[in-house]
């Protein structure tokens, strides 16, 4: 019986979690299912923890959210944290937490400056693979 208390704790915190992000990011329950392309009580089960959801319809949270899906998967218990890999930068932090901002405006601040992050990563991966005589050293 330790096991499904187990269960039922992860699917209790997931639920939570998911509640949470859509509290913050100020949507609506029927919002966050039409945009994840779920039923509202399905998406209430699961915020109650009365329900495992699937990989797709996590995925789909986590695009309706603009989370990481290994967030999602972190949380669901499937990926462990440092499996997760991604753990909330300052800067998204702050724009996650800043109460000056509305739900849609923290979600395009969060995917404009993650493009620029990704883009930057990206760019120095090129410049590294082609040995780059301008590239930074690391840590500068």
């Amino acid at each position: 019986m330790a096991g499904d208390d187990l269960v039922r704790g992860q699917l209790e915190a997931l639920g939570a979690f998911i509640r949470a992000q859509r509290t913050q990011a100020e949507m609506s329950l029927r919002e966050l299912a039409e945009k994840a392309n779920i039923s509202n009580p399905y998406l209430s089960q699961i915020e109650r923890g009365l329900h495992e959801p699937s990989v797709r319809v996590l995925k789909a949270l986590a695009a309706a959210l603009n989370l990481s899906v290994e967030t999602l998967l972190a949380r669901a218990g499937v990926l462990s944290d440092t499996d997760a890999g991604h753990q909330p930068s300052g800067t998204e932090q702050a724009i996650l937490t800043d109460p000056a901002l509305t739900g849609e405006q923290r979600r395009a601040l969060l995917a404009v400056y993650r493009s620029y992050v990704e883009a930057t990563a990206r760019a120095r991966g090129d410049r590294q693979q082609q040995g780059d005589p301008h590239r930074r050293p690391a840590g500068a």
